[in-house]
C-alpha cells in the first residue's frame, strides 16, 4: 500500500509540474570567449502562467558571483561583443530582475560554487520562448566576469565577457 501510494504522489507531482509548461521551449549553448573556460547551458520553456523558466547549467566557471544577461545582438563575435547591450525593448533602465523597471534581458545574477558549477533554476515574466517583441530567441546569452551590481548604467558594471550563446528555439514538448 505505501509503494503505490508513493508512486500515485509521484506521478501526480509529475502531472502538476508538466501541466504548468506550455510546451515551447529554446536553448542557448555558451562557450568561452577568449581566455575564459566556462561552457554549458541555459534552457527556457515557456509556462502556462505567462512566465518563462530558465535552468541554467555552466561548467568551468571561475567561482564567484557573476553578472548574467540576455544581450540584444544574435552573434558571440568577437568575443562576445557583437552581443552588444542588455535585451531591452521597453526601453527600462538597466536594474535588479525583481525591480518593477528593468531590461528584459536583466537576470542579475548566478554564483559559481567552488567546483567552477553553476545550477540554477528561475521564472522569468521578462522574456518569453513564443514568438513576439519580448522573445529571447535569436539573443544572446552572455556570462560576465564580475557581479552585477544591479544599479549602474547601462549594465550593472559587471565587467568583460566570459562565455556567450545565442538563444535558438527548441520543440514543442506534449
Amino acid at each position: 500500500m505505501k509503494t503505490f501510494a508513493a508512486i500515485t504522489f509521484i506521478s501526480l507531482a509529475l502531472a502538476c509540474a508538466t501541466s504548468q509548461q506550455s510546451g515551447l521551449t529554446a536553448m542557448a549553448t555558451l562557450s568561452p570567449t577568449t581566455g575564459q573556460t566556462a561552457t554549458g547551458t541555459v534552457h527556457f520553456q515557456d509556462l502556462k502562467d505567462g512566465g518563462t523558466e530558465v535552468v541554467v547549467d555552466l561548467t568551468n566557471v571561475p567561482p564567484g558571483v557573476h553578472g548574467f544577461h540576455i544581450h540584444e545582438g544574435a552573434s558571440c563575435a568577437d568575443d562576445a561583443k557583437a552581443a552588444g547591450g542588455h535585451f531591452n525593448p521597453n526601453n527600462m533602465p538597466h536594474a535588479d530582475p525583481q525591480a518593477a523597471s528593468h531590461h528584459a534581458g536583466d537576470f542579475g545574477n548566478v554564483i559559481a560554487d567552488d567546483k567552477g558549477e553553476v545550477h540554477a533554476t528561475f521564472v522569468t515574466h521578462s522574456v518569453t520562448v513564443a514568438a513576439g517583441t519580448m522573445s529571447a530567441i535569436g539573443h544572446a546569452v552572455v556570462l560576465h566576469a564580475n557581479p552585477d551590481d544591479l544599479t549602474t548604467q547601462p549594465s550593472g558594471n559587471a565587467g568583460g565577457r566570459i562565455a556567450c550563446g545565442v538563444v535558438m528555439a527548441g520543440t514543442v514538448q506534449h
